[in-house]
């Protein structure tokens, strides 16, 4: 993976819609991808994934404002990670473009760019805690609602589902959500999150969006949107799907994603080994990951007809 250096200056000189195509770029990605999942392939998938991110740009007017150093991040971190941009009911991840404080204008408020991010559904993490060998296999989050039978019992190191659909249950009230996992020893695991697991979410959804409202003189919380933009005001059931995903692993080890990457639902991107190798002269801005400041503007639904929800993270 060595070998091949990028300079934030010639990254910056290019336009978003440039930046895949960039023959140092094409390099790096053939390299890494090569490295982690193995040189057969490498070039097919970055023709892939260029042809992908081609698409999902040249469709979303906001991803063509991100800076052109963020697409780059994001392109490098589909490498990685090792999944794709391929769209579908399942898709496994997508590009999200995100707000980030960047400074204080002249007259003293915040001043912003924006920046492409890769997202990792709910489905891609699941096919990353299998390749890391953390997991056998998972089944698909199961959404519970009023007058379906449900019970769920933890005895010892056993855990136990039980439910039963009733064809007449109230389709306006989800009570839970749970998730079948079989461990990479053959053991099972279920995640369970109950609707007051996630009015408590909501609630630090509120906090942490909470904003200045210039008319009224106050702060104003507001949570995600998708905390209520399901039946009857309630949560998005794809929304809560990646939630109960990500709260089924919270005490498995962490696995590896990119530094411009984040979790659907998740709001704290991982870091790992610096696999950019990018020359940042003095003055020259663009890093991407910890340390950038949060996105601040109204989710939206992802780009380019993925169906899965966007996570808590907030979009332009």
């Amino acid at each position: 993976m060595n070998g091949i250096k990028i300079t934030v200056e010639r990254i910056n000189a290019l336009k978003p819609n440039e930046v895949v195509h960039d023959e140092l770029v094409r390099q790096r990605f053939i390299n890494i991808y090569g490295a982690l999942w193995g040189e057969e392939y490498a070039e097919a998938v970055y023709e892939r994934e260029a042809i992908n991110f081609d698409k999902i740009i040249g469709d979303s007017d906001n991803l063509k404002k991100c800076t052109s150093f963020s697409v780059f991040i994001a392109f490098i971190d589909l490498a990685v990670c090792g999944l794709t941009l391929e769209q579908g009911v399942k898709a496994l991840a997508y590009l999200q473009p995100r707000k980030f404080k960047v400074g204080v204008n002249e007259r003293g408020g915040n001043t912003y760019e924006g920046r492409c991010t890769l997202t990792i559904s709910g489905y891609g993490e699941l096919v990353l805690r299998e390749r890391a060998g953390q997991i056998r296999h998972a089944d698909n989050p199961v959404i519970v609602y009023e007058g379906d039978e449900f019970s769920f019992t933890d005895q010892g190191d056993v855990k136990k589902v039980r439910y039963t659909l009733n064809m007449n249950h109230n389709p306006n009230h989800i009570v839970a959500c749970y998730l079948r996992i079989t461990r990479a020893d053959g053991s099972i695991d279920y995640s369970v999150m109950l609707e007051s697991d996630w009015k408590r979410l909501e609630g630090y959804s509120s906090k942490a969006n909470k904003y200045w409202d210039s008319d009224a003189r106050k702060y104003v919380e507001k949570a995600n949107s998708l905390y209520s933009s399901g039946a009857n005001g309630g949560i998005d059931t794809g929304f809560l799907m990646a939630k109960c995903i990500k709260h089924a692993f919270k005490t498995y080890p962490k696995v590896r994603i990119g530094k411009g990457t984040t979790f659907e639902a998740d709001h704290e991107p991982e870091q790992e080994e610096d696999f950019y190798q990018v020359e940042e002269s003095s003055g020259s801005t663009g890093r991407t990951g910890k340390g950038a400041a949060d996105s601040f503007a109204e989710p939206k639904n992802t780009e380019a007809g993925v169906t899965v929800e966007p996570g808590e993270d907030d979009t332009f």
